[in-house]
């Protein structure tokens, strides 16, 4: 009996997933086309790009900095212990321009940005103000997903290469200064290993990335309901939703770009 349960709770879980799928993948179409139709005020797309570019600069910044050390420590160590030291830069550059910058950045503007946009939206839909949006005659689309969609397609990139910065920032002080690398190998090394195909593929993860949030943060929104409790099960459900969506898209976007 148990385990008929389970089957069936696991069956309408997988329904479930499937059609929220269906309906993000829907919301994001809708959400070209009110783009394509050229209809989205520019106003609110830059006010959109200040909050999820500017603002989240520093913890951006700040995250990539001290995980740029913490690697550092990592593999400084065991390189210098198997006597390949003056390779640390370019494995440092490696990681950093492949994972750990598109990732982190990901993380950073799902945590912060994505509960923003969900408590926002959420907002909006149970105090009934999108209601009043469509009896405007405005569209929901193209008036509160397509700012933020944009927004998030272009921020994420240049945060990314900004933590590709600082991550590797990070990592060289701990190298030459703690670890005592020689900063001419560990820059030559960095030089030899990355390519540009390197930062142009964490780039365009980032894109996606900023893609995924944004309409899965605003799908999350657009269905809130049950006053401020649903508020925040929703911005709760958005934040988890965006970290698994983007774990998952990492590896296979790792694989088809980087194998």
């Amino acid at each position: 009996m148990e385990n008929n349960r389970f089957i069936e709770n696991l069956g309408n879980k997988s329904i479930e997933i499937i059609e929220e799928f269906g309906h993000s993948t829907q919301l994001f179409i809708d959400t070209l086309k009110s783009l394509i139709s050229g209809k989205v005020r520019p106003e609110l797309v830059f006010d959109q790009m200040v909050k999820v570019g500017i603002n989240s600069l520093p913890i951006a910044a700040t995250s990539a900095f001290f995980v740029g050390m913490v690697f550092a420590v990592q593999i400084g160590t065991e390189f210098v212990r198997f006597g390949a030291s003056k390779y640390i830069g370019g494995v440092m550059g490696i990681a950093v321009t492949r994972e750990l910058a598109p990732a982190l950045t990901g993380i950073v503007i799902a945590s912060r940005v994505a509960a923003a946009i969900t408590a926002e939206i959420g907002t909006m839909n149970v105090t009934e103000q999108i209601d009043a949006l469509k009896a405007a005659g405005s569209n929901p689309v193209k008036y509160l997903v397509g700012p933020r969609m944009l927004a998030c397609t272009f921020m994420l990139p240049l945060l990314t290469v900004l933590a590709d910065i600082f991550c590797f920032l990070g990592g060289y002080l701990v190298a030459v200064y703690l670890i005592k690398i020689n900063s001419v190998d560990y820059i030559n090394s960095a030089q030899q290993f990355i390519k540009t195909s390197d930062i142009y593929g964490g780039v365009f993860k980032s894109l996606i990335f900023g893609i995924i949030i944004s309409i899965i943060a605003c799908y999350r929104g657009l269905k809130t309901k049950g006053g401020a409790k649903g508020v925040g099960e929703a911005t709760t459900s958005s934040v988890v939703s965006c970290l698994i969506a983007l774990f998952v898209v990492n590896y296979f976007l790792s694989v088809l770009l980087f194998k």
